[in-house]
């Protein structure tokens, strides 16, 4: 009975709260806090409507890493044949990426005796995901997907020992780099569309930290990087996999790096390749579409009707109601250790993208956050002070204003859930 008296009152103060925010009205909101104990949910407002959700679709590529991929992450597939090592992707984000710890794939290329050949995978799967806004390509959280991503299909651009001058890593790029007068505004560095060519101004400006650049990938392009990268020639195959059955599986890295690193800084880039990783392990093919199909007929069959189209969410034609969220959090509580999951989730006021907000000693709120324009996504777990555990998804739509200013109105909210539950 104390309980439920409980429960009643924060609800009609949640209500209250939200009734009363001209911040959190001037959108369409969504909340949904689940007592997973009781099976109940202790407040609700518009659970059962779809949002987009942003990065929020992470916690759903999580899920699949979990249920498909295992303890270690697979870094290409192979096969040694005579004097010849025929290796291929899987979708591993790690070689390279200064964001990942470093992989094993670069030991065991280098380490070889054999010639190195490349066999690219034949595969349907596109640069972009559906409903992706093509005009991101120049900005950092919009590296392509690849079979074989090296240097996590960026290029970092910095200032050179010349005056005004950039400079590339890795190096490669640095032919590409092209100074133009048509546009004396930019301070920045620009790629064409469809190409790699990087185009600056004379009023090109280094920025604090470096800029960050998607390249446009290709098998001929990865060859050519790790060539350079290992000193030794690496050439691409044009042969069906059929021909050459690939039968060993090299792994790099724990999985749980990956969802780190995904999941505290909401890198789109892991989130895409986890997608393909999975995808290869149930099918032999690289189809982000089948490893969702698989996860939806397999692990979530028992949830709300979603509409989920790419790893990071970086599609505005993903679809989720918080309710359906909060029943995928359940889940991955039911099958994670707390102190692991916790650990790999930003922490309010300690860690990841939520550093900044929901400040307390001890932390109490873990949640990934979701960001696009005009769409803001909060979802995750409250630990409260009596050591209690409460799922939620907070989602809000259509509103004009920053997302920090959204974010904030959460606080007093859930620190009185935390005190009072």
């Amino acid at each position: 009975m104390i309980s439920c008296s409980i429960s009643k009152k924060v609800s009609r103060e949640v209500n209250d709260s939200i009734e009363h925010s001209k911040i959190l009205n001037s959108g369409f909101t969504g909340l949904a806090i689940y007592d997973p104990e009781t099976g109940k949910m202790i407040y609700a407002l518009n659970a059962d409507k779809y949002f987009i959700p942003a990065s929020n679709t992470k916690l759903f590529t999580f899920y699949t890493g979990l249920k498909i991929l295992g303890d270690s992450v697979p870094a290409l597939q192979y096969r040694v044949s005579g004097d010849s090592l025929i290796f291929a992707g899987t979708g591993d984000p790690s070689l390279l990426y200064e964001n990942l710890p470093e992989s094993e794939v670069l030991n065991f290329l280098s380490d070889t005796k054999q010639e190195l050949y490349f066999q690219p995978h034949q595969t349907t799967s596109t640069s972009f995901g559906p409903g992706w806004a093509w005009d991101d390509y120049n900005d950092y959280y919009s590296a392509e997907r690849s079979e074989f991503p090296i240097y996590g299909n960026v290029v970092s651009i910095g200032i050179s020992d010349l005056e005004n001058t950039p400079k590339s890593y890795p190096a490669y790029f640095q032919k590409m780099l092209i100074k133009t007068n048509e546009d004396n505004s930019n301070s920045k560095v620009h790629r064409v569309l469809e190409k790699n060519e990087l185009v600056y101004t004379d009023n090109w400006k280094p920025s604090e930290n470096e800029q960050i650049v998607p390249f446009k990938t290709s098998p001929q392009l990865f060859a050519q990087l790790l060539s350079d990268t290992l000193h030794k020639k690496v050439e691409v195959l044009n042969i069906t996999k059929k021909d050459q059955k690939l039968d060993r599986t090299l792994y790099s890295l724990p999985s749980d790096s990956i969802y780190n690193r995904m999941l505290q800084d909401s890198d789109n880039f892991i989130a895409e390749q986890i997608l393909l990783m999975a995808s290869l392990k149930i099918s032999d093919t690289l189809a982000p579409e089948k490893a969702i199909a698989y996860m939806k007929k397999n692990y979530l069959n028992d949830l709300p009707a979603i509409k989920w189209v790419d790893g990071s969410g970086l599609s505005r034609y993903n679809l989720f109601s918080p309710r359906s969220i909060v029943l995928l959090l359940e889940k991955i509580r039911n099958e994670v250790p707390q102190e692991r999951l916790f650990s790999m989730l930003p922490a309010g006021g300690k860690s990841g993208t939520l550093k900044n907000y929901f400040v307390n000693e001890p932390a109490y709120v873990y949640a990934k956050t979701g960001t696009l324009s005009n769409n803001q996504a909060l979802s995750g777990y409250i630990k409260a002070k009596s050591g209690k555990i409460l799922i939620f998804s907070f989602m809000e739509n259509n509103y004009l204003l920053s997302a920090s200013e959204i974010r904030k109105q959460l606080e007093p909210i859930f620190k009185n859930i935390y005190e009072k539950y």
